[in-house]
């Protein structure tokens, strides 16, 4: 028996990582899906209570990418969550012998 006909579908991963928990959702999508479309098909949203998702931080394999960029075969979106610190400003502190998380 045949398995399911997948022409015209691409395999992807959609991730999303806090530090209590991390999220990989594999799933097949339509050729020519975008990023945008890709998150809401996971249906990551329900895996993170209140999970905001700010379209200056997608990326695949850690290249950030418009919320509008055509998937390919293999790609793993990534949402970013907002930096808690900058790490320019962390850095200097560590240099001039301050506490950086103050």
């Amino acid at each position: 028996m045949a398995g399911p006909d997948t022409r015209g579908t691409i395999a992807i991963e959609v991730v999303h990582a806090r530090p209590e928990k991390q999220v990989l959702l594999a799933l097949e999508v339509p050729v020519g899906t975008t990023v945008r479309e890709a998150i809401e098909l996971s249906g990551i949203r329900a895996e993170f209570e209140g999970l905001e998702i700010d379209e200056q931080r997608l990326g695949i394999f850690a290249r950030r990418v418009p919320p509008d960029q055509k998937l390919r075969d293999g790609d793993r979106v990534e949402i970013y969550r907002p930096l808690i610190a900058d790490p320019k400003e962390t850095r200097r502190r560590r240099a001039a012998g301050e506490d950086p998380s103050t």
